[in-house]
């Protein structure tokens, strides 16, 4: 069985399906198993149709014996934020469908029960990023509490306290509300840091950094513990897609007229669908 890896879809639900559909077609027509996809978080918001896309995700896992599954993105938190009264709905969100459907309830159950990170054959999938100081294993153990706290009584209270740009750094000794908001920011938000590993959340709409600013992507951190794993995430559309030794950059910009995008695993082999502007650029 391969596994294919699938960029933020942000609620481009017609690309979705298609390029499902091409994927499960390809590993058919190879008389391979029905295929393993995983998708890296930003399953809704910015695009056409948000709530058909949760459906239709929702559908494949359900079905899927556990071969089809998602991490979380920064806009997928954002919608169970936004429907527990905890954030406004933003004029960009194209939400207002899943937060007034029948199956509201059962859509947002699904949702925060899916995990924040998923190893899978050496790969680690995230959304964001890994900090630096950050091995493979306790990316997973530190998505682990954020599960268990999306997952336990008080996760409302959890989504409360989620929200805030500190602290910007990892350090070991930190518990409670401020652990588990520095672990959210790194795997739904992160993008740039410096070498020792302060994340920063200003840029958003560029690849590189000022060299005298002194950050970086966070993945050419020197000294990077997950250089053993290939790393593979969405939420970067600026970035565009990678496909490096070692690392995988999957958000090529469906919603903003580029490309959705699938890789597999086993073999590299990418297939795209072509994406209309359903946002501009700008507007990122």
């Amino acid at each position: 069985m391969k596994t294919y890896v699938v960029g933020d879809l942000q609620g481009c639900h017609g690309e979705t399906v298609t390029l499902v559909e091409s994927i499960l077609e390809t590993e058919h027509a190879a008389g391979n198993q029905p295929p393993a996809i995983l998708f890296c978080g930003d399953l809704i918001n910015r695009g056409p149709d948000s709530l058909s896309t949760l459906r239709y995700v929702q559908a494949l896992s359900q079905g899927s014996d556990g071969r089809i599954d998602a991490v979380l993105g920064n806009h997928d938190l954002h919608l169970l934020a936004v429907a527990n009264g905890i954030r406004p709905e933003s004029s960009s969100d194209t939400i207002e469908h899943i937060l007034a459907a029948a199956d509201r309830e059962a859509l947002l159950h699904w949702l925060r029960l899916r995990p924040m990170a998923i190893l899978r054959q050496g790969h680690l999938l995230v959304h964001g990023g890994v900090l630096p100081q950050w091995t493979a294993q306790q990316t997973l153990a530190l998505a682990g509490e954020v599960e268990a706290a999306l997952r336990g009584a008080q996760w409302v209270d959890f989504l409360r306290d989620m929200y805030g740009n500190q602290p910007d750094r990892w350090d070991e000794s930190l518990r409670g509300t401020a652990r588990l908001r520095c672990i959210v920011n790194a795997l739904t938000r992160m993008r740039f840091c410096d070498a020792e590993g302060v994340m920063d959340f200003k840029m958003k709409e560029t690849a590189t950094a000022d060299p005298a600013s002194g950050l970086m992507p966070w993945f050419e951190v020197p000294g990077r513990r997950t250089a053993d794993t290939t790393v593979v995430f969405g939420h970067w559309s600026a970035l565009g897609l990678q496909i490096k030794p070692g690392l995988i950059a999957l958000d090529s910009g469906c919603v903003w007229g580029g490309k959705l995008s699938a890789v597999c695993l086993d073999d590299r082999r990418l297939l795209q669908v072509d994406c209309p502007e359903y946002r501009a650029q700008k507007a990122q």
